[in-house]
């Protein structure tokens, strides 16, 4: 199946992954944020629709990294291209 097919996106979430490399919880890391647990797993688990980038932003301060660590682009069978 081709990226765009299916879910009509291509982009991957690493937000579970850099969560689990910092230690952190969904929870701590909503509440740093100032979103609800619902959203950010919504967005952790690929289901989201959109995201704003004042959250994206934040969400970048509290993790200490770019946006391009936390979404990535599938390139093909699977696969994410990462920078």
């Amino acid at each position: 199946m081709a990226p765009e097919e299916g879910d009509g996106h291509a982009v991957v979430v690493h937000l579970g992954e850099l969560l689990q490399r910092r230690g952190m919880t969904l929870a701590e890391l909503a509440a740093r944020v100032g979103v609800t647990n619902v959203n950010l797993s919504v967005l952790k688990n690929g289901r989201a629709k959109a995201i704003r980038f004042s959250t994206l932003t934040r969400i970048c301060e509290v993790l200490e990294c770019q946006p391009g660590d936390i979404l990535t682009i599938r390139t093909g069978e699977g696969e994410s291209a990462e920078n």
